[in-house]
């Protein structure tokens, strides 16, 4: 099947030792849970899929996660963006600008 959006969340999960953080270690299972537990409530008239996905390479500025076609890169995501991202971004295609990786990082 292909998709009209597609979304790879990070749950890449470090050693405890390791100098540099992980989406896993913060809370990248649940955000996979939770968007698949909304879009599946939403029942949405295009093709979605939400899943995990190894390592994205950003961990530093938190909870990432990226949405193709588009390929753009959220990060710091929290639990409570779920429904803002499904709503902007997948339904009405606006970026969350706060969370997207080239306004966070320009921020820093």
């Amino acid at each position: 099947m292909i998709y009209d959006k597609h979304i790879f969340i990070c749950t890449n999960q470090r050693a405890v030792q390791a100098p540099r953080k992980s989406c896993g270690e913060a809370h990248g299972m649940e955000i996979v849970d939770a968007f698949k537990k909304k879009l599946k409530e939403l029942n949405l008239p295009i093709k979605l899929r939400a899943q995990k996905s190894a390592c994205l390479d950003i961990c530093d500025f938190g909870q990432t996660l990226v949405i193709y076609p588009e390929g753009v890169f959220y990060v710091g995501v929290e639990l409570s963006d779920v429904e803002e991202i499904i709503h902007e971004h997948l339904i009405n295609d606006r970026i969350v600008e706060r969370l997207r990786l080239e306004n966070v990082r320009a921020n820093k």
